[in-house]
């Protein structure tokens, strides 16, 4: 094993002004130090390449979607270990050295880091963030983010047909493939939160038209992982009591979420997929 392997942190941008510049910050602050940044960009509009361009020099334009972005960017990159960090992402200082450290001593190939809303965003946003903590220790809801060139490579990269739903699937195979993961403790936040039900509406309309797709790959697992009823609520009820409101929202949520992701299911299946 190498005691400091590099890393190369691929990030899918489009439009990202807004926030990649905390994002890169963050990856900039790590305590681990051996890391390369990749920013594909998919035809920005605003400034986002010239925000990224100031952290490095691995900018690259390609589209249509995330998935085929991650794959360009894997192909440009050098190290042991790559990491997707989306462009609304700030990442805790040591989330690189626990992902290393974890892989290298218990020969690892992905590691899920949890994800959870930032502070301070609204409403929605502390909604989605009681929501999110409820699946920091779940099977069924999580997806590695960090993971060996090997696996990456073994498994063929992600689908590039699919959108909302490719790390879901790249995690699924991922597991077929007999790869193993594990956690750690340091965290990503997400700053890009929805600000109201009608956003929350948009996003899960879109993403509905995707599962379809999703579901012709993985029907047990996926199955599963759409049912509204989660048993991460149950393990975690102590939290949604301690937070009657934001537990009420989730109740609402969940009804906007499923009957919206519904909607553009069956928009799907009666039309097509998107592409």
């Amino acid at each position: 094993m190498e005691t400091n392997p590099l890393v190369s942190v691929i990030i899918p941008a489009k439009n990202s002004a807004q926030f990649i510049k905390s994002c890169l910050e963050s990856i900039k602050k790590q305590t681990y130090k051996n890391i390369e940044i990749i920013v594909v960009d998919n035809n920005s509009t605003d400034k986002t390449k010239e925000i990224v361009c100031k952290y490095t020099k691995l900018v690259f334009n390609h589209g249509p979607e995330r998935a085929a972005q991650m794959n360009f960017g894997i192909k440009k990159a050098k190290g042991q270990y790559l990491y997707r960090v989306d462009s609304d992402f700030i990442l805790e200082p040591e989330v690189v050295e626990q992902c290393v450290e974890k892989c290298e001593k218990e020969s690892l190939d992905g590691i899920a880091v949890i994800n959870t809303s930032a502070e301070g965003l609204g409403f929605w946003a502390d909604v989605r963030k009681l929501e999110r903590n409820a699946y920091r220790d779940d099977e069924l809801i999580v997806a590695v983010r960090f993971f060996s060139k090997k696996s990456f490579e073994k498994i063929g990269g992600f689908d590039e047909t699919l959108y909302g739903p490719e790390d879901y699937d790249f995690h699924n195979r991922f597991l077929k493939a007999g790869f193993k993961w594990g956690r750690i403790r340091a965290i990503e936040r997400h700053l890009g939160e929805p600000k109201s039900l009608l956003d929350i509406a948009k996003k899960h309309f879109f993403y509905g038209q995707e599962m379809l797709s999703y579901l012709k790959k993985h029907p047990q697992r996926g199955l599963k992982q759409i049912n509204p009823v989660r048993r991460a609520y149950l393990r975690h009820w102590k939290d949604f009591i301690s937070h009657p409101s934001l537990s009420l929202g989730i109740g609402i949520m969940t009804i906007v979420k499923f009957g919206t992701g519904g909607l553009g299911f069956i928009k799907a299946l009666i039309f097509g997929p998107r592409r």
